[in-house]
């Protein structure tokens, strides 16, 4: 079995597992007491601070633990609000945050604040102009990743926090993808990051407010975690997080190398042995590992099945999972194909000879698919009406898209088709393929039910 989705949670390191085991017969104490236990623990607990702030690049009272990553994210979102309250209720996110973020925006927006979401170009990345462009007097806080959980691409951070820090406006950065990889560049002012991530134990995460941010914890007071995190720390994960963060630091540099090699091939051989494909994000600035593709006529729910059975295990940001039944959030502020996504995120130590194993089961794969679900085949016939109407009503993506493929060449140039599709993945979707196919996508029209899609003919 490959294990293809780290991004999601990478597997627990030697490191952290030796570590775990050893600080469970050592810090089980309550690391505040004075006897001899309590003591040892708050040796653990103090070691563990130290090299959790060397690897982040801050002081050891800038950072505690946290419960998780999103619990951190939380936090430092609500606590960065409430202490710059006077200065306004503006909060500023991208359009692809994690959704640790983006429901923290939508707890603000219902309590009465304010919420610009900034959009990103179709690598997925932002830009330093958009964020001084959402800057207002009444800004009190700033939120960017560091990284792009679902394809991959790393954000200009050190530039938007330049932007903001001219502003006087406080950047919080979730780190939770790239901080195995190294530290985050730029004077940003809060950082989140999640344990899991990089093979440390799940139940751990880190939350960094610089000196002089004003910050104001939400919820009842704990003398805990300078009453950022309540509750009794979870010192033997702790530890393990500590210690599999120097960890997998150390090995870094090379692994980074190695893995983006070999993300790099998914990236060059999956257009080549898949047709209507997309492989999103950007080519350059990105992470290692992770690296994510589109195919076109598929049901990625069904995609993610079959390659499970044949020993992969993978992620996917499509409309079609058994999670949700709309479009990734990040895939959709893209502007990107959302059907049939699969997002391939290799953790260190990947053998190249699983990847060309993937490559080598893919195909087939996709074309089974493809096959079960009628996708259309090149046209035979010549061009009719000048213009038809596709009922896709009550069908769920991506039949929208096979239905209008299957009639696109029955039109002549210059002709439409117009497909009616209440699924909210056709919204994305058809434009996506029209981009993908070369044809014109004319836009969105009111129907009875649902929507009709105009698309037009060019070739």
């Amino acid at each position: 079995m490959s294990y293809f989705d780290s991004a999601s949670s990478a597997p627990l390191h030697p490191v952290a597992r030796q570590a775990l085991l050893a600080s469970l017969d050592e810090g089980w104490a309550d690391p505040s007491r004075l006897y001899r236990e309590g003591r040892r623990a708050r040796l653990l607990l103090d070691a563990a601070r130290e090299a959790a702030a060397e690897a982040v690049g801050c002081r050891t009272d800038e950072l505690v633990f946290t419960s998780s990553g999103t619990r951190a994210v939380h936090s430092g979102v609500a606590g960065a609000l409430a202490g710059r309250r006077r200065v306004g209720r503006h909060l500023i996110v991208s359009a692809v945050e994690h959704s640790s973020v983006l429901h923290s925006a939508e707890v603000w927006e219902a309590d009465g604040g304010t919420v610009t979401r900034v959009p990103v170009l179709r690598t997925g990345a932002v830009t330093a102009a958009s964020y001084a462009d959402a800057l207002r007097a009444d800004t009190a806080l700033a939120c960017l990743q560091s990284a792009n959980h679902e394809v991959g691409t790393a954000q200009p951070v050190a530039e938007v926090a330049e932007v903001c820090r001219a502003a006087g406006v406080p950047l919080l950065v979730d780190a939770a993808q790239s901080l195995g990889w190294g530290r985050v560049e730029g004077d940003w002012s809060l950082l989140t990051a999640s344990a899991h991530k990089w093979g440390g134990p799940s139940g751990v995460g880190l939350l960094v407010v610089r000196k002089g941010v004003r910050f104001a914890a939400q919820g009842p007071m704990d003398e805990r975690e300078s009453g950022r995190a309540a509750g009794f720390e979870n010192l033997p994960a702790i530890v393990a997080a500590a210690a599999s963060l120097r960890a997998v630091r150390a090995e870094a540099a090379q692994e980074a190398v190695r893995l983006r090699q070999l993300t790099e091939r998914i990236r060059a051989r999956v257009p080549e042995l898949v047709p209507d494909v997309e492989v999103v994000g950007d080519p350059e600035r990105r992470v290692p590992g992770i690296v994510t593709f589109s195919c076109l006529y598929v049901d990625g729910e069904t995609v993610l099945h079959e390659l499970d059975r044949e020993g992969f295990s993978v992620s996917s940001g499509s409309s079609c999972t058994s999670s949700t039944l709309t479009p990734s959030h990040v895939l959709r502020a893209m502007g990107v194909l959302s059907e049939g996504n699969v997002r391939v995120s290799l953790p260190p130590g990947t053998a190249r000879e699983d990847v060309e194993r993937f490559l080598a089961v893919l195909p087939g794969v996709v074309a089974g698919v493809r096959e079960k679900l009628g996708a259309p085949a090149p046209a035979t016939t010549a061009p009719e009406a000048d213009v038809l109407v596709v009922d896709a009503l009550g069908k769920r993506c991506p039949i929208p898209v096979i239905e209008l493929a299957k009639v696109i060449g029955d039109v002549p140039v210059g002709g439409t088709v117009r497909v009616l599709a209440d699924d909210e993945a056709a919204r994305l979707d058809i434009p996506a393929w029209c981009e993908m196919r070369g044809q014109e996508y004319v836009g969105e029209e009111p129907a009875d039910h649902g929507s009709a899609y105009v698309v037009r003919r060019v070739s």
